[in-house]
This record gives C-alpha cells, structure tokens and sequence, in this order.
C-alpha cells in the first residue's frame, strides 16, 4: 500500500480531527430534517413559497434586493460574470490567477460562454488597488475572492476592498464577491455581511463551506440582476423540480453555525500556533485572518506522509488525510476550523504537537 493512501485510511481511523465539521455521511442531511414537518409544500421548479422565503432571508442577509438559490457555485459565478459582460457588451472579465474558476472548473466560462479572462497580481499574493488600475484591457467585471483559498486564506484590508470598489464603480466595471466563505472573513473585518456586500455588485455565498450543509449557493444582488440569472439558470438546467433537500439543510446549519464563525476564527489562530511552534513548520498565513490556513512542511512529501500515519496511530487526533508536494524538500496541506477543533481536549493537542515537534527535529 502507498504512503499515500496510508495516511488517507489513518486519518479515517482516528477519533477526533483538527479541521471541518464531521464526517458527510447521510446524517447531515436526516439531522437536518428531524424537525421538519412531513407535509411541509415542496418548491417546483425553483419556485414555492419554501423557497422564496429562503431566498428572501439571503438577500436580507447580504444586503441585495433579490438572491436566488443555485445548486452548485460554479454555475451561480460563471452566470453572474456572464451577465455583466452581456450588459457591458465587454466578453472580458478579471481575477486572480488561482482563482476557482481559472484552475478547478475546466475552463467553463470560456468555453460555454466565451469570456475571456484577465489574470490579475501575482498568483503568491492578493489583488491589490493597483493590479486593477494597471490593467492592460477593457473588463466588464472584477471578480475578487475572500478569502483567497489558495495562497491560505490570504484577505486583503478592509481599506483596499473600499478603494477597489469605488475605482471599479467610478470606471464602470462591475465588482463581484466570490464569498464562499463570505461568513469566515467577517469576524477579522468586524463588519456584517451586508456591510462587506455593499462594496460588491454581485455576491455568491456557499452553503457547504463553513455552514457545513448538502450543497448549494445563493446568487445576490439587484432584482434586474437576479432575473436574468433566474434565466441563465433554467438555461444551465439548475431549476431541478425539487430544490428543497439542498436549502432546508443550507437555513438549518446556517442557524446551528452562523454564530460560531468567531470561535473557528480564534481557534484558527490557535491552532496555527501550535504548528509554528514545529520545527520545519509554518503557516501560510502566519496568523490566520479566517478560520483557515496552510500548514507547510519543510520535509518531503512522502516522509511527512510516513509520520503523519504514525503520528495518527499513536494519538488517535487525524491532523490531514493529504499532503501535496510544493517541491522535493516541501509539502503542504490546507486547514478549515469547524466544530471538529473545539470537541478535542487541551491535554490531547498537546500531546500530539509534542510528538509532531519531536519527529520535525
């Protein structure tokens, strides 16, 4: 058996575990449903009044006019973008160059629509004011993510997205918020979402991230707006006849977790202590600015694996299921705080990081 997959299986073996929510097993969706009434109306067609006042309750949220429900993110952005390229009569949009939908999504903006993408900054940092006004070519949009997920959760500051947004609405290009994780990032901004939403035209928010739900996305922003989307989203196929299994367990985990986005954050900072404190260890942020991080390695890949699995072994805590090699001498894996962290006793993280400490010597 490869290392590889040893350190997958033991990491399914272990008690507790430092990231996420739990295990998505079937009972993520039957808890959410134990208190639901049986002959509860179904939405149709993504219509209904179960899901409009779903949508109702986002769009408050965020602060929009109107929000619509889609059943995966990737489809709620690549017709958010599509839309404001239509209304620009500009097929050019602009983000970051590891942004989700330039390196996970097979290039689906570009070959369903075309839209033609600017890559903004360097891929090791954030968009910043100045990688906008540089920008060589006429866009329609600017696309920016928070946090941005592959370089560890990296935000910028509060006063940059200001500037971003009134540069871009000054020059007539939109500003859509990829906020997956939108809920995350508001304790380190100490703003509402409503408040962050405002600085954007358009915002997607996820319901599996942090919230932990089935899947799904909300899409926010002008009723003209989410209108047309509504259109571009019978277009995509995304009006299922039954919508209802996704938001009932999205407004459910919502609730149980909307107020814990504070803990995940300070337990993140935490956390990210305990590995800096490792030997050929450190953290990309260095202090988390959300509830997640990169742990990196100065070891290689297939080492780190070996000791991982022992480590799993020795105090039943699974610290990752992965490792990805950065280069023969580093490798790296992601972290996201959830309720997971906070069920671990004090006594046990130490003894795990006085083990990981002593095997990175």
């Amino acid at each position: 058996m490869s290392k590889t997959k040893q350190l997958s299986e033991s990491f399914g073996e272990t008690r507790y575990q430092l990231s996420g929510h739990g295990k998505r097993n079937i009972a993520v969706l039957k808890d959410a449903f134990l208190q639901i009434e049986g002959d509860l109306q179904s939405d149709m067609y993504g219509s209904g009044k179960i899901m409009e006042d779903f949508q109702d309750k986002f769009a408050n949220l965020l602060g929009k006019e109107s929000a619509v429900f889609f059943p995966s993110g990737t489809m709620a952005q690549q017709i958010a973008l599509r839309i404001w390229c239509d209304e620009k009569g500009i097929h050019k949009v602009g983000y970051h160059p590891l942004s989700h939908l330039e390196i996970h999504e097979e290039d689906g903006l570009k070959e369903l629509h075309p839209i033609e993408t600017v890559l903004l900054a360097d891929k090791n940092r954030v968009v910043e004011l100045e990688d906008i006004k540089n920008l060589k070519a006429d866009v329609a949009c600017v696309l920016l993510e928070l946090p941005q997920r592959e370089i560890g959760g990296q935000l910028p500051t509060y006063e940059t997205l200001e500037q971003i947004s009134s540069y871009c609405r000054n020059e007539g290009i939109k500003l859509h918020l990829d906020g997956a994780r939108l809920l995350e990032v508001l304790p380190y901004y100490k703003k509402t979402a409503a408040e962050l939403s405002a600085l954007f035209d358009s915002v997607y928010l996820s319901f599996y991230k942090g919230i932990g739900g089935i899947a799904g996305a909300i899409l926010a922003g002008n009723q003209e707006f989410i209108n047309k989307s509504k259109v571009w989203k019978r277009r995509y196929g995304g009006d299922l006849i039954s919508l209802y299994p996704y938001t009932l367990s999205a407004d459910y985990y919502y609730e149980k977790r909307k107020n814990k986005m504070s803990t995940y954050y300070h337990d993140a900072k935490e956390l990210a202590a305990y590995f800096n404190r490792c030997p050929n260890t450190t953290t990309l942020p260095e202090i988390p600015v959300s509830n997640m991080f990169h742990v990196h390695f100065h070891k290689p890949k297939e080492h780190m694996e070996g000791m991982l699995t022992e480590i799993h072994a020795a105090t039943k805590i699974g610290i990752t299921s992965y490792v990805r090699e950065i280069d023969e001498q580093g490798c790296y894996f992601e972290v996201s705080l959830g309720d997971n962290y906070s069920s671990i006793s004090k006594d046990a993280l130490v003894e795990t990081f006085t083990l990981l400490h002593k095997k990175m010597i």
